[in-house]
């Protein structure tokens, strides 16, 4: 796997820089903090690289850990992201003999961005089109790839690698997110990808490699480093501090949506604060105002097993069986044979109501008292 030690300004971190110029200056007085999630990603991507190196035919001396035990949703991530994979292989031969292939590629993108580099999870080059594509294994936020700034810079990074030897004025970019299964695909011609890194690409590097501009507070922060301890963020999320003395029969229907659109900032915010400072009290740290203690637990039987021997000779039934979940059960049966068996017992129930901008894609709900009105 190509080791990327994250550059200065990363393609990961695009959207968060070019956002606010300020942040990679602060960001690097925090280290970066490895998580269950994020060795787990770390383990998917390796896993995906042996195989699609084997697949075709690609060198590639990685070993997979032996200490590490991947979970079968993350094997069934990796079977959907390889299978994927091979299947636009497959559709590329079909116009292109010899199509150039990548996996785990180095890409440089620093006639742009100083020092900027990153590694493509997969590239190919076919016919005057150059595809990126790049692996998420998140499962929580879903990643749209319209003019994602990780993958244009990517697809920068390969342009240089084939400029001199390949003329691709179409560039395809893809994200693959099984987890949840998301694959948000976007299409731009090179010409205008050359545009945007010479017009604001390179201006906001430069600025952000120098220290300079402004702090930008804004979603981006969810994913910024140094988001805890900015002043910025704190003072842009207690703005709501302004509606403090005012009763809620004195809001405007405008003051409402303004706090509606900051509630969910807000709470993020305050949360990551109070993370900060357990994190923080756990290696040590004294806060004046706050102690560390023992929180609430429940209690549990110290070896089930033994318990269930022992409730069993009693003459009673220590197990409560339950119907496993539409998850667990395609886990169980895989995915064609729950189809075959129980697609026709599955329904989606009506989602609880959900207040969300009005620029979600998703379709308003028809109310019957809209339907009264409107009579």
């Amino acid at each position: 796997m190509a080791s990327e030690k994250h550059a200065f300004l990363s393609a990961s971190g695009a959207h968060i820089w070019l956002n606010c110029t300020k942040s990679p200056q602060i960001s690097a007085n925090f280290e970066d903090i490895e998580t269950v999630y994020s060795r787990e990603g770390t383990m998917v991507h390796l896993l995906n690289e042996i195989r699609l190196s084997e697949l075709l035919g690609l060198r590639c001396d990685e070993k997979f850990p032996t200490d590490f035990e991947y979970s079968a949703e993350l094997k069934e991530a990796s079977d959907e992201y390889v299978a994927y994979i091979m299947e636009l292989v497959a559709e590329i031969k079909k116009t292109c003999k010899d199509p150039v292939m990548l996996v785990e590629q180095k890409v440089d993108f620093s006639n742009y961005v100083p020092q900027g580099y990153g590694t493509a999870d997969f590239i190919a080059i076919a016919d005057g089109k150059l595809y990126v594509i790049d692996y998420k294994n998140g499962a929580g936020v879903k990643v749209s790839c319209e003019r994602n700034p990780q993958m244009m810079l990517y697809a920068l990074g390969a342009l240089n690698l084939f400029s001199c030897l390949y003329d691709t004025p179409e560039i395809s970019m893809t994200i693959f997110q099984p987890r949840i299964g998301n694959i948000s695909t976007y299409e731009m011609k090179r010409d205008e990808l050359l545009e945007w890194a010479a017009k604001v690409l390179a201006p906001r590097a430069k600025l952000a490699f120098e220290g300079k501009g402004e702090f930008v507070p804004g979603e981006h922060c969810r994913f910024c480093k140094a988001k805890v301890k900015c002043t910025a963020r704190a003072l842009e999320n207690l703005k709501l501090a302004a509606y403090e003395f005012k009763t809620a029969d004195l809001l405007t229907d405008e003051e409402i949506e303004e706090i509606i659109g900051k509630t969910d900032g807000l709470v993020e915010w305050a949360n990551s604060i109070k993370d900060y400072a357990l994190n923080e009290a756990l290696k040590g740290k004294k806060w004046s105002r706050y102690k560390l203690v023992e929180g609430r637990s429940n209690r549990k039987f110290k070896c089930e097993d033994e318990v269930a021997v022992i409730v069993e000779k009693a003459g009673y039934d220590p197990y409560d069986k339950k119907l496993r979940s539409i998850t667990d059960m395609t886990k169980l049966l895989g995915k064609a044979k729950f189809v075959e068996l129980l697609d026709g017992y599955v329904y989606k129930p009506q989602g609880k109501p959900t207040l969300v901008s009005i620029d979600d894609k998703r379709p308003e709900m028809n109310l019957a008292i809209n339907d009264f009105k409107e009579e």
